[in-house]
């Protein structure tokens, strides 16, 4: 500080002809502090801090320091009250950024806040998520550890383990709690002579393996880098405010240690530390640490600077008629724009130094502090760190501290404990997804279209399939049904002119083109199961079957009903069978049956319609094109069927010993069993497979049912009529009946 006024004294551009006068108080004990500062503000021996402004002021136009946190706060609000500024080279709490309580507070060196940014960039730098912060139990530290919290909120940090540590501090209970908790890296951030106890400490408990990171307190200190022990704590990174040489400085040094400073009694006064030099040697004094030596040197210059403005100074003179109030040297500091030692000084709004950088060190194995990188603020932000330049304890990687290991690809983080560091690892299932940059806590599933197999990172496109009508099992189905619809027709034609024969009369006469009809309309569904399905199809899949096989089912039930009734009832009991013939119970059992599975299929339909559905679940890569049916809005439909079902083979049992030549009984009982068998087949596959060709084989066994009726029912009395004329008489026929009835009165 001498140093600099002696320049700005000795030089005849700055302030030419206008010498500026200085008090230096060492403030080092806020206990004694007040009596000093008080008579430097003091006015003819009295502090007036609420005189109209500008009629009485003191002969302090600014203040140069003080170099704590501690002590700005302490002694700065004093200043305050009549706006002269203080022109801190070491106070960094965030705090004293606060305008409304320090509005002419102003400092050389950057904020905690600016330090703590580099040292969260320098842990994210290599990746260290599990770390401790131990800090100085004050202002300075406080801050510190308050602004690291805020700093890593939103980052994958965590901070395993906080202390704020004193001179009182057991180091060797932190450095075992450290330890338990296996933490490798550890934040310092306190002053110089507490972090050197802590690492003298670290080295006599022999703590081992730990990546140290020093503010700039103490990461360019010219003790511990050279003491015996220090590389088996590990390796030192450290971030420091830059060197910066002050020419001319080292030899004012020399030349002047020696002298005493302290000048007469009335200056010992309010000086609490002895000012005599003579107990540092020149050497102590150049060497000791110089990162903060410009600084200071700034700080002065920059209101030399200001008063140069005030004083409005040419090349030659000032204008010495102007009366310099602190206010006035305040906004000038403000507007600072200067280059010093070709670095620029330059304050923001909250009288922050913007421009300026840190360097990044590191203490080799030489006992040398090495610059490995720089985070530079102006104009821009821009960082470098050159890690092929440390030498690590490992031997080579970098050193990793987490509370536990990284995820493999396509596992989220299942986080146990308060710290989210701390998490287990849980494969993404099939159908999920994750995002690791952007969440890496949840497995995000993929859209309807897409598909992923598990531990995935993103989803694929599904393959759509379903059975077009150019696919070949399609084709052979849509032949098929078309041949079904010819030999309906065939039999109808043979059947109507051959209506008046025994055998026509006794397949049940006009019921027979009922039957075939029916069985005709139930075709239609089988040309539903193909193509890409619509809300129409869906119906048309379901509905012609559903309530046209009914109609056939129930005229199976009266035929074997009346089969039964014909040769057993009419002997037993022929009133009976006289009501049923009056009545035409037959059709009234059939109309009932159809208007029942109607109204059942409306209503089914009304609640739950059938409608495209895209089946994901059989293959996971592939969407299948289906239709949705709803087994509970079909159930009572379905029921109906099975009814009937059990109602046409029971009776038709019941008629096996009917004559060989006239049992119908037998035909339907053969047809049924085809039936029962075909959806035992189908159901069976549906279980084990639901591809899309589940569609085409839905299809055949509604086909082949269909074909059961006509081949097992139909055909053997068409090749009667055929082939069997003799067999298609009245004679005949009545012959059996005649024999039967001998053969059941015996």
């Amino acid at each position: 500080m001498r140093f600099a006024v002696e320049e700005i004294n000795n030089s005849t551009s700055l302030l030419p002809n206008v010498s500026v006068g200085y008090e230096i108080f060492d403030h080092c004990s806020d206990a004694h502090n007040f009596p000093g500062i008080f008579n430097l503000i003091s006015i003819s021996g009295s502090v007036s801090p609420w005189s109209e402004m500008y009629k009485t002021f003191s002969k302090v136009i600014a203040v140069v320091g003080p170099f704590t946190s501690t002590d700005a706060l302490t002694v700065s609000p004093i200043f305050m009250m009549d706006f002269i500024p203080v022109v801190s080279y070491g106070a960094a709490s965030s705090l004293l950024s606060e305008k409304s309580k320090y509005p002419s507070f102003l400092r050389t060196v950057h904020s905690n806040r600016s330090i703590i940014e580099v040292i969260v960039n320098v842990i994210l730098h290599f990746k260290w998520r599990w770390v401790a912060f131990l800090y100085s139990d004050n202002d300075f530290g406080i801050d510190g550890q308050e602004l690291f919290v805020t700093g890593i909120k939103d980052t994958d940090i965590c901070l395993a383990y906080t202390k704020g540590v004193n001179d009182y501090t057991d180091f060797s209970q932190v450095f075992q709690q450290i330890e338990a908790q296996k933490i490798y890296v550890v934040v310092v951030f306190a002053p110089k002579l507490t972090a050197e106890a802590l690492i003298e400490t670290a080295v006599q408990v022999n703590v081992t393996s730990k990546v140290w990171i020093a503010g700039d307190t103490w990461s360019l200190s010219e003790k511990l880098p050279k003491m015996k022990g220090i590389e088996s704590i590990g390796t030192v990174i450290g971030v420091s405010q830059p060197v910066v040489p002050i020419p001319g400085f080292s030899e004012f040094i020399y030349s002047t240690n020696s002298q005493n400073r302290c000048g007469d009694v009335g200056q010992q006064q309010f000086c609490n530390q002895d000012c005599n030099g003579s107990s540092l040697s020149s050497d102590d004094i150049v060497f000791i640490d110089q990162s903060f030596s410009f600084p200071v040197y700034s700080a002065v210059f920059a209101t030399a600077n200001a008063l140069h403005r005030v004083l409005q100074c040419g090349i030659f003179n000032c204008n010495s008629s102007i009366k310099v109030y602190p206010s006035m040297i305040l906004g000038e500091l403000k507007k600072s724009n200067l280059t010093l030692l070709n670095q620029s000084i330059q304050f923001d709004e909250n009288g922050n130094l913007k421009t300026g950088s840190y360097s990044i060190v590191f203490w080799n194995h030489s006992g040398d502090i090495q610059e490995i990188g720089f985070y530079k603020f102006y104009p821009s932000l821009h960082s470098f760190i050159n890690d092929t330049k440390i030498e690590w304890f490992t031997n080579g990687d970098v050193p990793k501290s987490q509370c536990s290991t990284e995820c493999p690809v396509g596992y989220l983080k299942e986080q146990t404990g308060i710290h989210k560091c701390c998490f287990k690892c849980e494969i993404c299932p099939n159908g999920t997804y994750i995002n690791s940059t952007a969440d890496p806590h949840s497995c995000i599933k993929c859209k309807e279209t897409e598909w992923s197999t598990e531990g995935s990172t993103s989803c694929s496109l599904r393959e759509v399939e379903y059975i077009p009508f150019s696919d070949a099992s399609a084709i052979l189905i849509i032949i098929g049904a078309c041949a079904f619809v010819g030999m309906i027709l065939a039999v109808s034609a043979l059947f109507a002119i051959n209506y008046n024969t025994p055998v026509v009369r006794s397949a049940g006469g006009p019921m027979c083109f009922l039957i075939l009809g029916c069985l005709t309309l139930c075709t239609l569904s089988v040309f539903f199961y193909f193509e890409e399905p619509t809300v129409a199809f869906c119906i048309l899949r379901y509905l012609p079957f559903l309530l046209f096989y009914t109609v056939c089912l129930a005229c199976f039930v009266v035929r074997s009903f009346q089969i039964v009734c014909i040769f057993k009832m009419a002997a037993k009991f022929p009133k009976l069978h006289i009501w049923w013939m009056k009545y035409h119970g037959q059709w009234l059992i059939i109309t009932l049956a159809f208007l029942t599975q109607a109204l059942l299929l409306v209503i089914g339909y009304s609640q739950v319609p059938s409608k495209p559905y895209n089946d994901t679940l059989w293959q996971p890569d592939k969407t299948i094109l289906t239709c949705q049916f709803d087994l509970k809005a079909a159930l009572a439909s379905l029921i109906i069927l099975v009814s009937l079902c059990f109602l046409s083979f029971v009776f038709s049992y019941m008629g096996k010993d009917l004559p060989k030549n006239y049992n119908e009984a037998k035909a339907i009982t053969f047809c049924l069993l085809l039936l029962i068998l075909t959806w035992i087949i189908f159901a069976t596959g549906y279980m084990l497979y639901r591809g899309k060709y589940i569609q085409p084989l839905n299809s055949l066994a509604i086909l082949s049912s269909l074909y059961s009726f006509l081949l097992w029912y139909f055909l053997p009395k068409c090749c009667i009529i055929i082939f069997q004329p003799q067999k298609n008489t009245q004679q005949y026929f009545q012959g059996l009946i005649q024999n039967y009835t001998k053969t059941i009165s015996q």
